[in-house]
């Protein structure tokens, strides 16, 4: 009987029930559990375990890798970093209002992980993610438009919750990657949330384009609705390096 029920299990594609239900029957005639509760124990496992995975699903989609979350984050090393803001904004309610949120800062100041580490934090929420760096953006876009798969990433970019751009404005923008970035800054005003990180000043983005009309609309758009977050201080990097350097060989 019981091989048969896993059998059945199996074939209904109930994992999370099929690996509890000897706990749960042992659990169950210890504690002279209804067969509701049973149930219930036994649905709840099912569901605890499609949750993981979707989470698990939409990191990997998102391409965060695992280590930087805010859990891993060292607040100590920069007291200028606000905790309760950016903690606040970890909460995700900015997805829901269809807000951004721009980082600014020195390189190595933690920009990135905590892009990364508020987008694990919407992941967990169930929000779906997807994590470009400025120039891998730019080079998909071209690479997908000789391929003619340009309208598929687009449709991508546009549809995904929460879109991260790291380190945007490191290099000029040419015209064709300035008109495909103000089609996903478009695209998404007002209806889905992006987070930028950027090694300059806002004031100095719109030289990074060719086009001063292109270049406003984007700024427009961008800075409209986002949170902008200024982190000053040394790299981390460079502390680690220092540390490093100053120990005894």
């Amino acid at each position: 009987m019981k091989d048969q029920l896993l059998q059945h299990l199996r074939l209904l594609k109930l994992p999370g029930i099929r690996e509890h239900l000897d706990a749960r029957l042992m659990e169950a005639e210890a504690n002279n559990l209804s067969h509701l509760e049973f149930l219930s124990m036994l649905m709840t496992d099912e569901l605890d375990l499609r949750t993981t995975r979707r989470i698990d699903r939409l990191i990997r989609h998102a391409s965060l890798g695992s280590e930087m979350t805010l859990e891993s984050f060292d607040w100590a090393f920069n007291p200028s970093i606000n905790a309760k803001l950016i903690k606040g904004l970890a909460t995700c309610r900015f997805i829901e209002r269809s807000e951004g949120i721009i980082l600014l800062g020195p390189t190595g100041t933690g920009k990135t992980h905590l892009a990364k580490a508020i987008a694990h934090k919407a992941c967990r929420l169930m929000f779906s993610v997807a994590y470009f760096s400025s120039n891998q953006l730019f080079a998909d876009m071209a690479r997908a438009d000789l391929q003619n798969r340009l309208p598929l990433l687009l449709k991508r970019l546009l549809r995904v919750d929460l879109l991260i751009i790291d380190d945007f404005g490191l290099k000029s923008i040419d015209q064709i990657s300035a008109e495909r970035f103000y089609a996903i800054v478009d695209g998404r005003f007002r209806s889905k949330s992006i987070i930028l990180t950027a090694n300059r000043a806002i004031t100095d983005w719109p030289g990074l384009f060719p086009d001063p009309i292109i270049a406003n609309a984007i700024m427009d758009r961008v800075a409209h609705t986002s949170h902008q977050i200024v982190i000053k201080g040394q790299s981390y990097r460079k502390k680690l390096k220092v540390k490093t350097d100053e120990e005894p060989s």
